[in-house]
């Protein structure tokens, strides 16, 4: 329990004191977070709608490698990232490994399936009879789309709130692509990671109550979003 107040106290001593290393590993944490998730929901929903919506050869295949994808342990994610961008990897000579951008895909490998497979099974589950009824008012594919993008869009809204979630608290893969090196790939995950090894309990747990408020945060606002959306 000590311990536990000591990390708030922390915490709001980390947060008042305007401690510049925090505010940058917090807003380094936020960007690659959001620019993973980003890329993600432009990619995955599309992705998913068309698995959702078409039967072509193949899918069910594919629909398996997606769900497989979606409890892909963060360190097969961070390998994958390491090798396509060491030195002697296809992507060697851009010289992204141990940057914020080698963290942003890794995170989106680890993301994108989930929103994939989530929007998949949303647009699965569509009434044919909707489908139907739709097409004989006359619409248009485009104009399809976007009424059920409106239907579904309580769905859609949680596999992207479900992505966030993941790549906000991911440790793994970040550590191996990013190297947790100061001022440049340092985020509040491989922080806690790095405090907590070196016995650092009270320092840990400040870092983890700030990445807890943040995840609450961005998920409150989310949920509101999508509550009200539901409403109107």
């Amino acid at each position: 329990m000590d311990l536990i107040l000591e990390g708030l106290s922390k915490a709001l001593e980390l947060l008042t004191s305007g401690d510049k290393g925090i505010f940058e590993i917090t807003l380094l944490t936020l960007r690659v977070s959001f620019t993973a998730i980003l890329i993600s929901t432009l990619i995955g929903i599309p992705i998913g709608i068309l698995l959702g919506l078409t039967r072509f050869r193949g899918r069910n295949l594919i629909l398996i490698f997606i769900n497989i994808g979606m409890g892909l342990p963060p360190v097969i994610a961070g390998l994958t990232i390491t090798m396509l961008l060491w030195r002697s990897g296809p992507f060697g000579d851009l010289a992204l490994l141990y940057s914020p951008t080698a963290i942003i895909m890794a995170q989106t490998l680890v993301s994108l399936p989930i929103v994939i497979g989530l929007t998949s099974s949303t647009f699965q589950q569509i009434d044919e009879k909707m489908l139907l009824q739709i097409k004989a008012l006359g619409a248009t594919k485009m104009q399809t789309l976007l009424i059920l993008l409106k239907e579904m869009r309580i769905a859609i809204l949680a596999a992207i709130m479900a992505g966030f979630g993941r790549v906000i608290a991911e440790v793994g893969a970040a550590m191996m692509v990013g190297g947790n090196i100061l001022g440049e790939t340092r985020i509040l995950t491989t922080s806690i990671m790095m405090e907590v090894s070196k016995g650092n309990f009270d320092v840990a747990i400040a870092l983890s109550f700030i990445l807890m408020s943040l995840a609450f945060l961005i998920t409150f606002c989310l949920t509101t979003l999508q509550q009200r959306k539901r409403i109107g």
